[in-house]
Formats: structure tokens, C-alpha cells, sequence
């Protein structure tokens, strides 16, 4: 008999159904898994964050949906749960949503206080283990595999009081997904959201991914979705039957990774520094413009906020590029090298004018983009502002006193 863990009160009883209701408490939030104390490679996702943050500041919006994004063009950042239930999806057209779900509240993105609370819920991370590696602002892949010793329990324990505090601290939830690899920490994440805690293991992986869509994999797109589909390759089953060799003639490097994913492995480790591979802003127009002198001052804000991010960060890039999508929706891009990297503000500006008075004739536009790539391997010494903004967000109290 497996022991099941109330994710309420922490009792523990022998595990029937999960309909089975907590002897202490009377909940019906369960953690069971044969292999739960041996699981230690966790994937942490913040629940629609930017909205949970909106209504955290604002409690009177609790019940009511509301989108994160422009009010009337430009596309959908996040939408909550609510909103969700009407058919409001990020990255969706704000006219879409607006037609889906009319009565919605709509708020514009405040990225400098997502930001904020983001650090400070990634410095309570930092208390969990050593190994983290964000994947956004959001969202992070945490390793336990050490720190049984330091916190006294098996990493489940430490999650749930993780998060647990998170809720109670910072007013905000999350979901998360516990493995024994990346892969099916971050697909377990995904299952009982929000505020859910899905488990994973070597056990049942492979039997869990047979009947679901390949592109529940990490890594596999609509291009190579479509080129596995040609190949009768539809379902993760199907991309099982093929050994390694078969799958590195047909897809080339990426073979052996799809190899592995079919059997619900993953050779990714927990790397706690990913590259950063481009800084980028964008912005999308209120009515098209077509004149320079209505888009320069857009471009110059962009330069601003790219320049700010890459100087926070020590990135000083190769290549600039804008991003430009016409009134009929087209979107394309231009980017140029520069004779040495850089992360300053006016030679951004400068780069990204040059390259945008080549395709005026391409207007009106209704969105503008600049982004920075190509970083050097040199990279740049910290500057203060790093430090400024890294030191910004209050310390908080993880882990609680009773656990230090």
C-alpha cells in the first residue's frame, strides 16, 4: 500500500482512491507516487502570474476575469483563469478576447512591478537549492537532488511548503511538477493547474506519454511536428517504435533527443545560468503610422528598454535587429552586425533608425520590435545597475524560522 500525503494538513494515510477524502482535515488534495521520496527535479510555474499579481494588488477584482494586454490592439499577455473559461488565451488578437469574453477587465501590462515580484519569489527559490535555472520570469526548474540533509525532509516536503509559503507570503500561487527529469516535470506541472502539485516518475512516464500529442515534447514545433505527422508520427507511442539510429537518419542532431523523449527520458541537467541568446522589446500601434517621425519616438523607447535590460544583465551584443508587421499583418525582420558589441542606449537607437529608414516604404505599420543578439563570449564586467536591481525586492523570510 502507497502512503498518500494531504497537501492541506500533511497528514498521511494509506492510499485507496482520489476520491477519497483526508482523515484530518476531510480534503481531497492528494501526493501519492511509489516513487515520491525519490523524485527530486521539480519544475515551479507562477499561475497566470501577471493577472495574479494585478488582482493581488486589486482584491476586489478576485472574482471577475481579466486580461493582461492592450486594450485595443496588440494581442493578449496573460489571461486569468476566469477569463480563461470563456476561451482567452494568450497571444490571442485583444479584439478576439474582447468579443470572447466582453465583460472582462483589462488592465496594461506593468512589467517593473512582474518583475519585482518575480525576484523575490526567485530569491525564496534560491533557498530551496543551489541549482535553478529560470526559464522566465515566472517560472523555474529546481534540483534537490542535494539537499535532502539541509532541509531535514525529501524534496515533495520541501515543495509543498515552498509552496504553501508562497501563497501565504506573497499572495500569489503556483503549480508544480516533480520528476525525475525536466521533461516530465514540466509536462507535470502543466496537469492540475492552478495551484496544482502533479508527480511524475520513472515508473509510469513512458506508459503516461504513449497516447499523448508529440508536441507535448519539449523541442518539437509545428515544422517538425508537421514533418513527424508525414512520417505517421503522430501520438509519443508512435515515435517510440523507432529505435535511435532510425531517428537520426530521418531528423539528423535531433534524433537521439527524440530518442530519449520517446522514452520518457531527458539528458538535460538543471544548468542554474541558461544564456540569454536575445534581449528584445516591441510595441504595437494604436492606429499604423507610416512616417519616421511618428515612429522614431516608438524606436527610441525601445532603445531604452533593450539597452536598460542588457546593461542589467552585462550582455553587450553583435547584432541589431528590428521587427516590423504591416497594416496587413506581415511580419518581418532586419538585422544588421556591428563593428563591436554593445549594450548602449544611442548606438541601439542609432543602428535600429538605419534600418528602419530602409523599409519606410513598406508602411503604415502597426507594430515595431528591436532586439539585441549575438552576445560576447567576453561578455562585460557587472555593473551597478545589476546590482541595484538584483538587491531591489525585500528579502523574504524562506524558510520559515522553524525550518532554518
Amino acid at each position: 500500500m502507497v502512503d498518500a500525503h494531504c497537501r492541506l494538513c500533511r497528514h498521511i494515510q494509506p492510499f485507496t482512491s482520489t476520491a477519497a477524502t483526508c482523515a484530518a482535515c476531510g480534503g481531497r488534495q492528494w501526493l501519492c507516487h511509489r516513487e515520491l521520496d525519490q523524485l527530486t527535479i521539480a519544475h515551479i510555474d507562477c499561475d497566470a502570474f501577471y493577472a495574479n499579481v494585478e488582482k493581488r494588488e486589486h482584491p476586489e477584482w478576485r472574482d471577475k476575469p481579466l486580461i493582461v494586454g492592450g486594450r485595443q490592439r496588440g494581442v493578449v499577455t496573460t489571461a486569468c483563469y476566469i477569463a480563461r473559461m470563456f476561451g482567452v488565451r494568450s497571444a490571442m488578437p485583444m479584439f478576439e478576447a474582447r468579443a470572447r469574453c466582453p465583460h472582462a477587465l483589462i488592465v496594461k501590462p506593468r512589467m517593473a512591478l512582474y518583475r519585482d515580484v518575480g525576484l523575490e519569489i526567485r530569491k525564496a527559490m534560491r533557498r530551496l537549492s543551489p541549482k535553478i535555472q529560470p526559464v522566465s520570469i515566472d517560472e523555474a526548474y529546481v534540483d534537490l537532488s542535494d539537499t535532502q540533509r539541509l532541509h531535514g525532509k525529501p524534496a515533495f516536503e520541501v515543495l509543498m511548503d515552498f509552496q504553501d509559503w508562497v501563497a501565504e507570503h506573497l499572495g500569489l500561487s503556483l503549480s508544480i511538477g516533480l520528476a525525475h527529469n525536466k521533461l516530465l516535470a514540466k509536462i507535470a506541472s502543466d496537469l492540475e493547474k492552478p495551484r496544482g502539485f502533479s508527480v511524475l516518475g520513472p515508473s509510469d512516464g513512458q506508459a503516461f506519454l504513449a497516447d499523448k500529442p508529440v508536441r507535448i515534447l519539449w523541442g518539437i514545433g509545428p515544422s517538425l511536428a508537421s514533418s513527424l505527422s508525414r512520417r505517421g508520427i503522430l501520438k509519443v507511442g508512435d515515435l517510440a517504435r523507432f529505435s535511435e539510429a532510425e531517428l537520426s537518419r530521418l531528423f539528423g542532431s535531433m534524433g537521439p533527443r527524440l530518442a530519449a523523449y520517446a522514452q520518457a527520458e531527458d539528458p538535460r541537467k538543471v544548468r542554474s545560468r541558461e544564456p540569454t541568446k536575445s534581449i528584445s522589446a516591441e510595441t504595437t500601434f494604436y492606429t499604423d503610422l507610416s512616417a519616421l517621425e511618428d515612429l522614431y519616438p516608438n524606436l527610441k523607447r525601445l532603445a531604452g528598454r533593450v539597452a536598460s535590460r542588457a546593461q542589467r544583465s552585462s550582455q553587450a551584443g553583435w547584432v541589431v535587429t528590428i521587427k516590423l508587421k504591416t497594416e496587413d499583418f506581415q511580419t518581418f525582420t532586419r538585422r544588421q552586425k556591428l563593428p563591436q558589441p554593445t549594450f548602449d542606449e544611442s548606438t541601439l537607437l542609432a543602428m535600429g533608425e538605419t534600418l528602419l529608414k530602409r523599409e519606410m516604404g513598406r508602411g503604415p505599420f502597426r507594430l515595431l520590435g528591436l532586439g539585441l543578439s549575438d552576445f560576447s563570449d567576453h561578455g562585460v564586467e557587472k555593473t551597478a545597475a545589476e546590482a541595484s536591481v538584483l538587491l531591489k525586492a525585500p528579502e523574504p523570510a524562506w524558510p520559515p524560522a522553524d525550518q532554518s
